[in-house]
């Protein structure tokens, strides 16, 4: 592992202090999963840039627990090369993002250490669903909307319902003799924004029934981008809310649990500033380029595998496109630290449904494709029976595994729903943008 010196060095800072800066709850729960690295190997190399060469490369590709899914990179692209069959490469894409996402998440927290909390937040508000929105900026580029909308869809059920649930029911178990509490604050004011992204999302739906001719789209569809701004300057509030005016609500409880263990050691930086910019724009890129074979192979594995394209796009892509940061809350939540758990959960269900669906939505006025915020009755209905649910069993700062029983049978209602709800594909892409 580098010294901390010599990522101090490459970045012309001089106080260790300066690097050591407090953490956002995703970055403390994707961190569950990361492990150290042996610094023999890099460190008995003499020349200093192969010697940080090498101290990069173990740290970025080795420095996690999911290193097990490196090699679904190379094979994905040589799976598309050489012709493999369509499922194969969306089920190596799929594992290789799961990997990539875990990634991006630890590269913006060695980032976030050299700039600063203010700037650290606003790169973990930009790339803490990377994986989302490059997908979904694929989609766009191939026209498949629906397949869009799904996926941003999957993504707010599987963190409000079975990432939130799974943490309050397994954490639950293992404090059974003691109330576990949380910081009701977070959750009330994230509570309030997925309630706004509901009422954005459940108008443009209702104007489909108050008539059935042509202007009745096309007013859905202006509807649908002017609130989308308004969803994005909503958004923008909630980070001066959260980052300067009332930053202790989301910070400093996560601060005072985390340095309450005495086994966790002070966190430094292990690669450099510009080192870590290098690695995210690659990362990055390989990421682009995963999200582009899983885009275009993802129809075809529906009908190969008997799923519906719902189901899959709606359930299964999400799930494994988030799995280290929500494996991270769920271990969290059995330390009974819940606040930690909810940020991860709610924090990212708030960003995708209040940041990037309407991101989405300018871009593709943008691109010259019609996207409205119209998702469908029963798309809709379970968006905004998960927030309720959701916000009911947060109301009261406390917490035990029953709430959480309740919030994952929700999901799997949900998921068994768009499992027997077959839609062909072109039917849905016709009905959504006609």
């Amino acid at each position: 592992m580098a010294s901390n010196q010599e990522c101090l060095l490459e970045n012309g800072t001089s106080s260790e202090e300066e690097v050591h800066l407090g953490r956002t709850a995703r970055q403390l729960s994707a961190s569950a999963l990361r492990k150290k690295s042996d610094p023999t190997l890099p460190n008995s190399v003499q020349n200093g840039h192969l010697r940080e060469l090498l101290v990069n490369l173990q740290v970025v590709l080795l420095g996690t627990k999911l290193a097990v899914l490196l090699p679904t990179i190379p094979l994905s692209i040589f799976a598309v090369y050489y012709g493999f069959g369509k499922p194969w490469i969306f089920t190596l894409s799929l594992l290789a993002l799961t990997l990539l996402a875990e990634r991006i998440s630890f590269l913006t927290e060695q980032i976030s250490y050299y700039t600063g909390p203010t700037v650290g937040g606003l790169l973990n508000a930009t790339f803490g669903n990377a994986t989302e929105l490059i997908i979904a900026i694929s989609a766009l580029s191939h026209g498949k909307v629906a397949l869009l909308k799904y996926s941003l869809l999957g993504s707010v059920l599987s963190n409000l319902l079975l990432v939130l649930g799974t943490s309050l029911f397994c954490g639950g178990l293992a404090n059974l003799r003691r109330e576990q509490k949380f910081e009701r604050r977070q959750a009330n004011v994230n509570s309030l924004l997925l309630l706004l992204a509901t009422f954005c999302h459940t108008l443009p739906m209702l104007l489909q029934y108050a008539g059935d001719s042509a202007a009745t789209k096309d007013q859905t569809l202006q509807f649908s981008r002017a609130i989308s701004i308004l969803m994005l300057l909503s958004y923008i509030a909630f980070m001066f809310f959260q980052l300067w005016t009332h930053h202790g609500f989301f910070e400093l409880q996560q601060v005072s649990e985390v340095d309450g263990d005495e086994d966790v050691e002070e966190e430094v930086a292990e690669i450099g500033f510009w080192s870590g910019f290098a690695w995210l724009f690659a990362v990055t890129a390989i990421t682009a380029l995963l999200s582009e074979y899983v885009v275009g192979t993802i129809e075809d594995a529906s009908k190969s595998w008997g799923l519906s394209f719902s189901f899959l796009s709606l359930i299964l892509v999400p799930i494994l496109g988030n799995a280290a940061e929500h494996a991270g809350s769920i271990i969290f939540a059995f330390k009974n630290k819940l606040d930690i758990s909810l940020g991860v959960s709610l924090g990212s269900a708030t960003q995708v449904a209040m940041f990037v669906v309407p991101c989405c939505v300018v871009v593709a006025w943008i691109m010259g494709i019609n996207m409205d915020l119209n998702f469908n009755l029963i798309e809709t209905v379970s968006l905004a029976l998960a927030v309720i649910t959701t916000a009911f069993a947060l109301q009261d700062g406390t917490s035990h595994y029953v709430k959480g029983l309740v919030l994952i049978f929700c999901y799997i209602v949900i998921g068994i729903c768009f499992f027997v709800f077959e839609t062909p594909v072109d039917q849905l892409e016709a009905k959504i943008t006609n």
